[in-house]
């Protein structure tokens, strides 16, 4: 019986998305406030009635297998599964992943495959919500060979993203990653890299040394497979970068929302069990707040508050996104700048990374209106200041 196999790609260094991805995955790196990027593709998966899942990973997998294995458990009877298969060397080879394709073809032994199924190929850094048997029915009508998702982009948008032409009856007839200048064609549809192809033409496409789909095996297979497109129409991004990342958080703010929590399908996440959030005083206005926060008057304008966050008197936080702590702080000794934000703290246009310990008094506002900027602790990319992990930023600092 003709199955289908989901495998989500987790594994690159995730450099656009540094310092989120220095110590996670990008998969793992938290959004909106509770969930992770992960959370995405497995909960439409899950949601379209696809069960075999598998997580291919290799950078700074630890917080990416442990969310994994806390959140997605199966009865034992089920036969449903998330498995986690991480990038290891064999007798064979002992290289780890090249690229996409090669991370495919590398765990193409631990799939179990019949030449009848189906592989749904799946990024773990996109945000949108797809029915994908949607995209099964029309890639069976067609008896594709293998099937591209393709989303419709502006012309100033096209050079960052490989790009479809189709023909009438939507097979690919070109396709070009990230064009420049006159090679872009008229259609303006970007793959969405969700691909879905027969397991035999995947096996034999990857026969080869091609490393990367869209680079190598999309546009060298398109001349002897057929390849078509199946176009979506709903919400799509990309958030492999900074400001996308940062982006996305300031519209999950507003009450016109592109992508919502709140409307459709359940985005499935870990349980926490964490008391409500307790606010006193404080003035909140178009904001997220995640379980387990404590704000006293303080006043929050368009920005995301994450789990467990603790933010002091005084403080005026905008436009901002603050992804909380792993745990609450039992003790400490008066010396040591306590878990979450002190008294009169001022925060704007920033990103503020798990388990940070930022002093009273401190101003975090890319005062000198920098581009890009490194230091010791913060990094400033597309003027967004970004506080990484574990971070301690003294009393009175200014940024």
């Amino acid at each position: 019986m003709k199955k289908v196999i989901a495998v989500i790609l987790g594994g690159g260094q995730g450099k656009r998305l540094f310092p989120l991805t220095k110590y996670r995955s990008k998969p793992a790196v938290p959004i909106g406030g509770k969930y992770r990027l992960i959370d995405i593709p497995i909960s439409n998966c899950l949601h379209s009635g696809l069960k075999d899942i598998y997580v291919l990973t290799q950078f700074n997998s630890e917080s990416l297998n442990n969310h994994i294995h806390n959140t997605y458990r199966f009865d034992y009877f089920s036969r449903a599964f998330i498995r986690i298969l991480a990038a290891e060397q064999t007798v064979d080879n002992v290289n780890w992943y090249q690229g996409t394709a090669d991370a495919v073809r590398k765990s193409m032994g631990h799939l179990d495959l019949e030449a009848d199924d189906d592989i749904l190929i799946l990024s773990g850094d996109q945000l949108y919500r797809m029915d994908y048997r949607d995209l099964i029915q029309h890639h069976r009508r067609c008896k594709a060979d293998f099937t591209v998702t393709a989303v419709p982009i502006k012309k100033n948008e096209a050079r960052h993203f490989g790009i479809l032409n189709v023909d009438k009856k939507n097979r690919i007839v070109d396709f070009m990653e990230k064009p420049k200048g006159s090679l872009i064609k008229a259609s303006y549809l970007a793959s969405a890299g969700v691909y879905l192809f027969k397991a035999k033409v995947l096996m034999k496409v990857l026969g080869g040394n091609d490393t990367d789909f869209g680079k190598e095996v999309i546009p060298h297979s398109i001349k002897t497979a057929a390849a078509y497109a199946y176009r979506f129409d709903g919400y799509w991004k990309d958030i492999g970068t900074i400001k996308a990342f940062y982006d996305v958080h300031i519209d999950f703010t507003s009450s016109k929302t592109h992508f919502s929590f709140f409307i459709g399908d359940t985005v499935f996440t870990r349980p926490r069990f964490l008391p409500p959030a307790k606010i006193i005083d404080s003035s909140i206005h178009n904001s997220l707040l995640a379980e387990g926060c404590c704000i006293e008057k303080s006043t929050i304008r368009q920005s995301v508050i994450g789990l467990r966050t603790i933010i002091g008197k005084n403080c005026g936080i905008s436009r901002t996104v603050i992804m909380g702590a792993d745990y609450y702080e039992k003790s400490r000794t008066p010396q040591c700048i306590a878990l979450g934000i002190g008294d009169g703290t001022v925060i704007e246009r920033a990103i503020v990374d798990k388990n940070v310990r930022i002093g009273r008094k401190v101003v975090i506002k890319n005062l000198k209106n920098l581009e890009n900027f490194d230091s010791q602790h913060y990094c400033i990319r597309n003027r967004i200041v970004i506080i990484p992990k574990n971070t301690v930023i003294p009393d009175g600092s200014k940024i």
